[in-house]
């Protein structure tokens, strides 16, 4: 059968078809089409609606819709975030000693409990404890050790270590789990480190495994594994290095970030600092950019750019400025890490004005 058949009636009929048609033809409709009477102007006038009807009505209703939709996003985006930290606690397990979670002691005989929000788990100099929350990760905690598990209303799992040494394997998304110290914030990006805080409040983070970003307001840190980076109280994460750089180098670092002197004794501790430096050690020249004087920033930045060469998009004037989409356009160069990481943590973090604790 040709198929136009089917739609104007030409081509080679169909058998199947010409019967279909015999036996429906009986039901078609051979009289003549109803007459309706004509509608007239005053017909049209009495169907219609009053004017405020015809009027307001689509514009309330416009008003109603948007109404709802504002009330919708206010809804999704106003409303609390569940708080992480608020469910039925952290477990925490007795490996030595005994530790305490506020005034209940673990011993032999009651060797687990939870850690609730706004409690305080310590360690004696005998004592050594195990926290583990399935969703994010596990910690050690060492002798010594002091921390707490604080409200934590922007929707990111959080500790604080008030003083002594954790060891963190940490498997919840990037950007999920923080802890807070004294003098800066370590921000977890899938990794595994050690952090260390003393009684005064200074620190040192040790990573092993992914990298880990310390951030004081807008002073920040990427720390990738094998690398360290200590912190001052008021002062924030100070400038990331590789343990397995010359002493020369991690002295005049160390003197560089945490003494204080004049600008003078800092240029000449910066010359060490370029002259030890090698291609591995782009990782603190890149850092420095931030951290030295305008006059200092040509140095730093021509020894960086011995070692890695700057790449498309990214020039010289730019990075003595500054440019921070330059300076992250480098960063991905150096292979410790995607920038666009931390960039989207901190686009979606609620307090931008970080502060270490009193």
């Amino acid at each position: 059968m040709n198929d136009d058949y089917l739609w104007d009636g030409s081509g080679e009929p169909d058998p199947e078809i010409q019967k279909l048609e015999s036996a429906l033809g009986k039901l078609r409709h051979n009289r003549a089409a109803p007459a309706f009477p004509e509608i007239t102007a005053t017909h049209v006038q009495a169907a219609r609606r009053p004017f405020w009807q015809a009027f307001l009505f689509p514009r309330f209703a416009a008003v109603a819709a948007g109404i709802l939709v504002i009330a919708a996003i206010s809804f999704f985006t106003l409303r609390p975030k569940p708080n992480p930290n608020s469910g039925a606690g952290w477990d925490v397990t007795r490996v030595t000693g005994t530790p305490r979670i506020g005034r209940d002691t673990l011993g032999a005989q009651n060797a687990t409990g939870k850690l609730g929000l706004g409690q305080m788990l310590e360690t004696d100099s005998q004592s050594q404890a195990n926290i583990r929350v399935e969703e994010v990760g596990e910690i050690v905690v060492d002798p010594g050790t002091r921390l707490r598990l604080p409200d934590s209303s922007s929707g990111v799992h959080r500790l604080a270590l008030d003083r002594g040494t954790i060891h963190a394997s940490i498997w919840a998304p990037a950007g999920e789990f923080v802890i807070d110290t004294p003098s800066a914030m370590a921000v977890d990006l899938g990794c595994a480190y050690t952090l260390h805080v003393d009684d005064s409040g200074n620190g040192v983070l040790h990573t092993t495994l992914g990298w880990v970003g310390f951030k004081l307001a807008d002073h920040e840190a990427f720390i990738p594994a094998g690398a360290a980076c200590s912190t001052k109280r008021k002062t924030g994460p100070g400038t990331p290095y590789f343990e397995d750089a010359s002493p020369a180098f991690l002295a005049a670092l160390s003197t560089f970030d945490l003494e204080s002197s004049s600008p003078e004794d800092r240029a000449a501790v910066l010359h060490v600092v370029l002259a030890q430096s090698r291609k591995h050690d782009a990782l603190t020249l890149w850092h420095l950019l931030t951290r030295v004087t305008e006059p200092d920033r040509g140095r730093v930045y021509d020894r960086l750019a011995h070692f890695i060469p700057a790449p498309a998009g990214v020039t010289r004037e730019g990075i003595l400025r500054l440019d921070r989409n330059m300076l992250d356009l480098w960063w991905n160069e150096l292979g410790f890490g995607d920038s666009e990481l931390w960039r989207h943590w901190e686009r979606t973090w609620p307090d931008k004005s970080t502060k270490s604790s009193k």
